[in-house]
């Protein structure tokens, strides 16, 4: 992919660029946006902090893959060290490096947005189309193969017990079915951003610059004028030799929910009511590992193809949650395990035994539950600060025995809880009355997430949202937010497809409005 329009920032030779429409970002928001865009004639030039990888950079090596396509190494920590985030930091963005599960938008939560941040234009009738559409552009199907023995572990729990369970579209072509797709595709499979609408905007002729931050953006009574970046060395770090001042009217934001919300806070935008990457939300995720009697080789096969809903939307005010399979490979799998010793080696041994489980928790939908804040350290990088209270550890608790009863109705010897004073249980009940007593408490029991959303709410009202119906900031003139930041709440699913559908629509109607000029 790598063409005379794609141009690395330490190596650009002019300071000074113009163009129609600037999107930073190359995610699923700004890799939508772009084609679109480009598509519709306009000069597009999109902006990303990562490297340009592709198909034959991708060796399926954790120990060059986390630090070539991941936000600081997979080694993103919320502020206090209690949740671990895996984000893609490349061209592409998450999309290159997820695990390809595509979900609509639950339509709970869209009546939810509805009823209480007023969103008229974003039901699950409006959107079906512009999710049809996506799902036909990047080949969304449901997984067709049988589901290896890490997700069958689900299936095979879960009717046992009698809890409801279905399979998982992916967004793949000629799959070969390997597991490494959090690694990056080697074969071009996953149809992410990086080889669908990145190279189709191209061929459109837009623009790429790569290994370029957005210092700011920039803007004149009211209206934007464009951005400022800064090249970025091989280790992510800035060259401040290295400005480029791009000149645009319109401005199109999709650097991701810490992303986007750390671009504006540097550029010191209007914000009169302080909303800026407040309500940013994650979907905490609880993980519980289990020894099988059989082979599980859960680095096998597609990572996510069947999924359990049954918690996700309880009856009383709980934060529910979803369960996936976690797919399993060695570095990241042993920094994950919290035994020690002999007790860590011993489970290591029995490495192709063990299924991985995971349980997503549905944060936003409650007073008791207000999600986190991006805010800046003394550099301009993002830090997200996200208490967890009690609210959140009563379902996380309720997560933890989901999953272990679920994977012992599956067989399993052994479940382990990812937590710090648990040990591997050999019975349901033993599990039982040691899950009920585990203090639930940040930095003992493990949070991860890779989901991140909000930080730049969409709404009605400029009193209480960053950006209207149509993405549009609310205090400048020709400034846009096209990402999973625009979420009012998580949206209790794997958001790839949420983002693909709304962005495609929000995009398609600033080109139809003829807003760009």
């Amino acid at each position: 992919m790598k063409t005379s329009n794609t141009i690395d920032a330490a190596n650009l030779q002019h300071k000074k660029m113009t163009a129609d429409v600037v999107i930073i970002g190359t995610g699923a928001g700004g890799g939508v946006s772009a084609e679109i865009l480009a598509d519709a004639g306009y000069r597009v030039l999109m902006i990303e902090e990562g490297p340009l990888k592709t198909a034959r950079d991708f060796k399926m090596r954790e120990k060059e893959a986390y630090p070539q396509l991941y936000q600081e190494s997979a080694g993103r920590k919320t502020l206090d060290k209690a949740i671990n985030i895996l984000q893609g930091r490349s061209v592409g963005g998450s999309t290159t490096v997820n695990w390809t599960t595509s979900f609509r938008t639950p339509k709970q939560t869209l009546e939810h947005w509805r009823s209480q941040f007023g969103m008229q234009k974003h039901s699950k009738e409006s959107l079906a189309p512009w999710f049809k559409k996506m799902e036909l552009r990047l080949s969304i199907a449901p997984w067709q193969i049988p589901a290896n023995q890490n997700n069958q572990s689900i299936a095979k729990g879960a009717k046992k017990l009698g809890w409801s369970f279905s399979s998982i579209a992916r967004n793949v072509k000629g799959c070969a079915n390997l597991g490494y797709c959090g690694l990056g595709c080697p074969i071009n499979a996953k149809q992410s951003m990086l080889v669908t609408t990145i190279p189709a905007a191209l061929q459109a002729g837009a623009r790429l610059i790569y290994k370029a931050r957005v210092e700011r953006i920039t803007y004149e009574n009211g209206a934007v004028t464009g951005c400022e970046l800064i090249a970025m060395d091989e280790f992510g770090q800035p060259m401040h030799n290295r400005v480029i001042t791009v000149t645009a009217p319109l401005v199109v934001l999709s650097a991701g929910a810490i992303g986007s919300p750390a671009v504006l806070l540097r550029s010191k935008v209007p914000d009169p009511n302080r909303l800026i990457g407040k309500r940013t939300f994650l979907h905490p995720t609880l993980i519980s590992a289990a020894v099988m009697p059989e082979a599980v080789n859960g680095y096998a096969g597609a990572p996510q193809s069947i999924y359990s809903d049954h918690f996700l939307w309880p009856e009383t005010n709980q934060m529910g949650f979803k369960i996936e399979a976690a797919p399993l490979h060695p570095l990241l799998t042993s920094t994950v395990l919290t035994s020690f010793g002999q007790q860590h080696f011993s489970l290591m041994q029995k490495f192709p035994h063990i299924q991985g489980s995971i349980a997503l928790l549905r944060d936003g939908f409650d007073a008791q539950s207000v999600g986190g804040e991006v805010v800046l350290d003394d550099y301009g990088f993002p830090k997200l600060k996200y208490e967890l209270n009690d609210y959140f550890w009563k379902s996380a608790r309720k997560a933890l025995l989901a999953m272990a009863e679920m994977q012992f109705a599956a067989g399993a010897t052994q479940v382990l809880p990812i937590h710090l004073h648990a040990k591997p249980y050999r019975s349901w009940q033993e599990a039982k009355r040691a899950i009920e007593q585990l203090p639930m408490e940040p930095l003992k029991a493990l949070v991860f997430s890779a989901h991140v959303m909000g930080g730049c709410a969409m709404g009605v009202e400029a009193r209480s949202s960053v950006v209207d119906e149509d993405g549009r900031y609310h205090h400048l003139s020709g400034l846009y937010i096209f990402d999973g930041s625009i979420f009012p709440t998580s949206i209790g699913a794997n958001p790839q497809l949420s983002i693909y559908g709304m962005v495609a629509r929000l995009a398609s109607e600033l080109v139809a409005s003829s807003r760009i000029s």
